[in-house]
């Protein structure tokens, strides 16, 4: 069966709450373990199939926007997924307060009452036009982002399309394209502006009808972060203050020096090498067929994993019109599928995609055998372990996709994931700074961003791009948005992939095996643990991050990149 044919039937939201209602007061009820357990697997089947449902509208609305039924009933799912959450919310009231919960603690873990008890804390009946709103709200962000429409080189263009000028070899094609995009957020301004506004409001009143002082605590454990807190992610802020922010500066005044300019602006940052970037040599078909031949090469597990992917159809890769911008994997529980979405636009990033997506996709089919939907991911840090390492991991393919510019591709890939560190804790610290003051206008917001950019992206510079001196560069940051608080994953997962580098440099084999046994826990343990198995240190302890950073290092530095 492939993708086209899973089928999708609409969720009647009082037929659900009935079979929930009898299933969690049977599964109270139940006189022996086995009788539980028996109903917590039917619970289970309802949960997947809800999940398969509320999945299949979200991809399909993502592929076209402008499809008026998928469209329809995003905004229908939109509005039931709170109820259903709520659903779910008695479910671990039951499962917590069980009589047998310590033969069920041995049976599923632990972990799974710890990740139930912290849900509780996030939820009750009394925020559901709250979540309503959020979501609406949400929505409309992404539906504002698919909008864009961008008169350039004679053509309408969306977002995802104009990336390529703006890493044109031509300045002044770079400096136009940076202008144009930036333009489309200017005249924007204020729906951004509202919406955004909108939601911190509503995030807002939900942690105070909670019982939390503010978003922060409750954007954590909506997060599942059970085992740090925002003082914790500080004094990691910090770390990347001291240790790579200095780094940062260093690798901008290089690229400077490569593409000879005195100094180097924001529309230049893009752009590597005056020869241009290390692009793929051919479009997505030659692309896919190349991840083809790597993926069976890479593992026998990694070929089984591709060929399922292909055969069932479970990649939608091609930008066109209409399109929500990104990329992301998700899970589709009763077909058991992973599926990968995607906008290529012929730069790396296409590659970037097929490696890190696939990251993601090749953990959860690896991981979903657990019967425990809990258990099919873990969180988001963690999570991002997976693709990112297997960037990394498929380096010895990279000549495949870039031919004789394969070197190139990995002096940029491993300068980039550095780069983007400080990047990614500039949005951090701004969404702690936005939850902690949710009374800020909107130009408070703009005029902080600024600040904090300047503290750990020092040499941004926006040159003739006057639109984005105004603040709103982030506007294009969807996780702001939509996924508040999960930004600085990605930094803390690319110090673990960083490790996962280092490993496969010095003992390629030794690195997939710990790589792959990591994949197969999924969600069953809280990040530190899994840390912990994979043989990875804590990016939070002092000193992860320097240690990491001389071997980096001394790979940029082995390449001559003003030959390249």
């Amino acid at each position: 069966m492939k993708f086209n044919d899973y089928k999708y039937e609409k969720i009647n939201i009082d037929e659900t709450k009935e079979k929930f209602s009898n299933l969690i007061k049977s599964f109270s009820d139940a006189e022996n373990l086995e009788e539980q357990t028996k109903y917590m697997d039917e619970i289970i089947k309802l949960r997947n199939h809800i999940e398969t449902m509320e999945t299949l509208v979200s991809i399909r609305h993502s592929i076209d926007t402008t499809d008026e039924f998928y469209d329809k009933e995003n905004e229908y799912v939109d509005e039931i997924s709170p109820i259903l959450f709520g659903f779910i919310s008695e479910f671990y009231k039951a499962l917590v307060n069980s009589k047998f919960r310590a033969d069920l603690e041995k049976k599923y873990g632990k972990f799974l009452f710890d990740l139930a008890e912290n849900t509780l804390k996030t939820f009750n009946e009394e925020i559901i036009p709250d979540l309503q709103e959020e979501n609406r709200l949400s929505s409309k962000y992404s539906k504002l982002i698919a909008s864009a429409k961008i008169q350039f080189d004679g053509e309408e263009k969306n977002l995802s399309e104009m990336v390529p000028y703006t890493q044109s070899k031509d300045r002044n094609v770079r400096i136009e394209a940076s202008k144009k995009v930036a333009h489309f957020f200017k005249e924007n301004k204020d729906k951004f502006d509202k919406i955004y506004d909108g939601l911190v409001k509503v995030r807002t009143t939900i942690a105070q009808k909670l019982g939390y002082k503010n978003y922060v605590e409750l954007g954590y454990a909506r997060l599942s972060r059970l085992e740090y807190d925002s003082e914790m992610v500080a004094s990691y802020r910090k770390q990347v203050l001291e240790n790579i922010v200095p780094l940062h500066t260093e690798l901008r005044q290089r690229q400077a020096k490569r593409l000879g300019l005195d100094k180097l602006k924001f529309y230049d940052e893009p752009i590597k090498f005056n020869s241009g970037n290390a692009d793929p040599h051919g479009d997505p078909e030659w692309i896919l067929n190349h991840g083809k031949t790597m993926y069976n090469e890479l593992s026998k597990e990694t070929a089984e994993f591709f060929s399922f992917m292909t055969e069932k159809n479970l990649l939608d890769l091609l930008s066109k019109k209409g399109k929500m911008s990104g990329g992301y994997c998700t899970y589709i529980p009763e077909y058991k599928s992973p599926y990968i979405f995607a906008n290529f636009n012929g730069t790396s990033h296409d590659v970037d995609v097929l490696t890190h997506e696939a990251g993601h996709a090749f953990q959860v089919y690896q991981s979903r055998g657990y019967e425990i939907p809990e258990y099919l991911w873990p969180t988001y840090e963690a999570c991002e372990i997976h693709s990112m390492s297997m960037e990394f991991l498929t380096w010895p393919w990279m000549d495949l996709f870039f031919e004789n510019d394969a070197e190139k591709y990995k002096f940029i890939h491993l300068s980039e994931a550095l780069l983007f560190i400080p990047y990614g804790v500039t949005v951090d610290e701004f969404q702690h700074w936005v939850y902690e003051n949710p009374n800020a206008t909107p130009d408070d917001r703009r005029a902080k961003w600024l600040e904090i950019e300047k503290k750990y992206l020092p040499t941004r510079d926006y040159g003739e791009v006057d639109d984005l001196k105004e603040g709103i560069f982030w506007f294009r940051q969807g996780h702001i948005f939509n996924s508040p608080f999960y930004y600085i994953d990605y930094t803390l997962a690319q110090v673990c992939a960083f490790q996962f580098w280092i490993k496969s440099q010095e003992n390629r084999e030794k690195a997939w095996d710990e790589y792959l046994a990591l994949c197969k826990l999924g969600g069953s343990k809280p990040f530190f643990e899994l840390m912990k198995a994979a043989n990875l240190k804590n990016p939070f302890e002092q000193g992860t991050i320097a240690s990491v950073i001389p071997k980096i290092r001394e790979f940029l530095e082995s390449i001559d990149d003003m030959k390249l």
